[in-house]
């Protein structure tokens, strides 16, 4: 009897520690394959709409750039937000562009649509700018209380002519990129400062940086205008950059004026 008493109570406690080890697997099992759905869920066409335009809005400065090269770049101030969205899901942004020191008077105003790429083409989100038909009326749109603002209907009526469409595709592993893309071949009309076509290429980071490149080229295909050294590179507001701290006054004797005449900055390309 004692034998086969400690028998029984050994084959109890083994039978617990296999069935431990059996729910334990299972557990782990169970996890690693719903952490394998999670990691290869395919994001669908609308997510990857949302994912861009919470990319591109909010307070952006080129400051750090500007305080690195400021032979070629300036401190600008990007400010983006939620306008509407349209009835077919589009997502309706605000977008306006100033001096730092200046960002009550925005020299580019436009209102980007956000939306799915068109399933005949290798992409995941189609950017189009359009003109705002009274930009006077958002000056600051972003920076107003909401009843300050245009209204939802307001802005639907509001978005004027077509000016650009940029196609963005989410970045291979490996890059320090979220989305990236450009223009189509070829570019959109634009005749400011003797150009005839306009390409921009933009470039969305996992840090919250967004990139511009905008350049425009007359019929010989000369660069007339756009910085040529590279994109304009927009990051996150923080104390620093807000307040102009990387840029003092006095860091470039480079005035406004010889900026433009060198062509390497435009301040309007509405046309």
């Amino acid at each position: 009897m004692g034998m086969g008493e400690q028998s029984n109570g050994s084959g109890s406690s083994s039978g617990r520690s296999i069935a431990r080890d059996l729910f334990f697997k299972a557990v782990c099992l169970v996890g690693g394959v719903l952490l394998v759905r999670k990691l290869t869920k395919k994001t669908t066409r609308w997510e990857h709409a949302r994912i861009v335009a919470e990319a591109l809005s909010g307070e952006k400065f080129s400051s750090e750039q500007a305080s690195r090269d400021p032979m070629n770049y300036f401190n600008i101030r990007t400010l983006t937000c939620p306008a509407t969205t349209m009835a077919d899901g589009s997502r309706v942004l605000y977008f306006e562009q100033a001096f730092w020191r200046t960002p009550e008077k925005p020299y580019r105003q436009r209102f980007c649509v956000v939306k799915p790429c068109p399933k005949d083409l290798k992409c995941d989100v189609e950017v189009d700018s359009y003109a705002i038909r009274d930009a006077e009326e958002y000056r600051n749109f972003c920076d107003r209380p909401n009843n300050q603002r245009p209204q939802s209907g307001e802005v639907v009526r509001d978005v004027a002519e077509h000016l650009t469409t940029v196609y963005l595709s989410r970045c291979k592993r490996g890059k320090r990129c979220l989305y990236e893309g450009s223009t189509p071949p070829g570019g959109f009309p634009n005749s400011w400062n003797g150009a005839t076509y306009y390409t921009s290429d933009v470039t969305i980071h996992r840090n919250g940086e967004v990139h511009y490149w905008d350049k425009a080229y007359d019929d010989q295909g000369n660069q007339v205008w756009g910085v040529k050294e590279g994109p304009y590179e927009f990051k996150p507001v923080t104390t620093s950059n807000s307040n102009g701290s990387l840029l003092p006054l006095g860091s470039t004797s480079i005035t406004l004026d010889q900026k433009l005449y060198d062509k390497s900055f435009v301040v309007d390309d509405s046309e």
